[in-house]
């Protein structure tokens, strides 16, 4: 059995200095590292050569570390690339859907703090969902965005759900990062898949009814969620849109510039035997083996780039 864990989101940018400042003003995140990455050292972190992209000797990247809590973010911008925008027509079911799920303390200061700020809205307000929901019942929520259009989740739990760690005594407004959600055609075949990567079912519902509805901005909506957890780190959660079915799927052509890519960095404690799991199972390896320069100081020793089975990319890395 693996040992892995799910070590941080990354996201990419297209004003890192803009989304530098909502991400610490108004979310309570830490900047941790801030690095400018040039010309072939951007191959220890973008091991593939998309074809929209310039050769690596040409590719110039800036890349933040964030923290909230115990959890970590990772906001690149391509400096010498732009790629393109989030579609202005994108709805929650579309299959290049992922988001955030910050956890607060106080979900109406919260909500309050986040209107101050004019941010976007995708709920209008915070969702309580029912306690018909054996699952979800009582965990409040609210859907709005950045200053990209990336997808976000505030959320509070009460006292019997959750993470134990998310009912310990806090100061704090933002908590931390409970997991990243997204959105999936067959759940069968992605549990699948992120059970090869040593991730497990922790907890499935299906939700509906006027609060989805509301929090997700899609009408007549129904949708199973099935929540995973690795060994350590962000928990998963898999979004299968069982009504209506209209979302896309993620483009062939989305490269790492492209600000709806998103990436989920895995470490491992056999990145080799996971790969073997993957080519056993036919899955894709998006990527060749990359082994880090002799001047990176990032914390692996080798790393692949994989899909998932609807596109969504994972970092697969060796714990150094």
């Amino acid at each position: 059995m693996l040992h892995t864990t799910v070590r941080s989101i990354g996201m990419t940018v297209a004003d890192l200095d803009r989304s530098l400042d909502f991400y610490t003003t108004v979310l309570g995140f830490t900047k941790i590292t801030d690095r400018q990455v040039i010309g072939c050292e951007s191959a220890d972190v973008y091991p593939l050569q998309p074809a929209g992209l310039p050769a690596a000797s040409e590719i110039y990247l800036r890349v933040v570390e964030l923290q909230l809590g115990q959890e970590t973010i990772e906001l690149t911008e391509f400096l010498s690339a732009k790629g393109r925008s989030i579609p202005v027509d994108t709805r929650s079911n579309d299959r290049w859907f992922q988001h955030l799920a910050i956890v607060v303390s106080d979900m109406h200061r919260a909500y309050q703090h986040l209107r101050q700020h004019a941010i976007v809205q995708v709920s209008p307000q915070p969702q309580t969902l029912p306690e018909s929901n054996p699952v979800a019942g009582g965990i409040a929520a609210v859907y709005f965005r950045d200053p990209d259009g990336h997808n976000l989740e505030l959320m509070h739990f009460p006292a019997t759900k959750g993470n134990p760690k998310w009912q310990a005594a806090s100061d704090a407004l933002f908590l931390g990062i409970d997991h990243t959600a997204i959105v999936v055609s067959d759940t069968a075949a992605s549990l699948a898949f992120y059970r090869l990567l040593g991730l497990e079912l922790q907890q499935e519902s299906e939700n509906f009814g006027v609060e989805q509805e509301q929090l997700s901005g899609i009408a007549n909506v129904r949708v199973r969620i099935s929540s995973l957890a690795a060994a350590e780190g962000i928990g998963i959660e898999l979004l299968e849109y069982l009504e209506p079915t209209t979302g896309g799927p993620i483009p062939a052509d989305t490269e790492f510039n492209d600000i709806w890519c998103w990436q989920t960095a895995l470490v491992v404690d056999d990145v080799m035997d996971a790969i073997y799991r993957l080519k056993n199972a036919r899955c894709p390896i998006v990527s060749a083996e990359v082994s880090p320069s002799s001047e990176s100081d990032l914390e692996f020793d080798r790393q692949f780039v994989i899909q998932d089975p609807d596109g969504h990319l994972i970092r697969l890395a060796n714990r150094a």
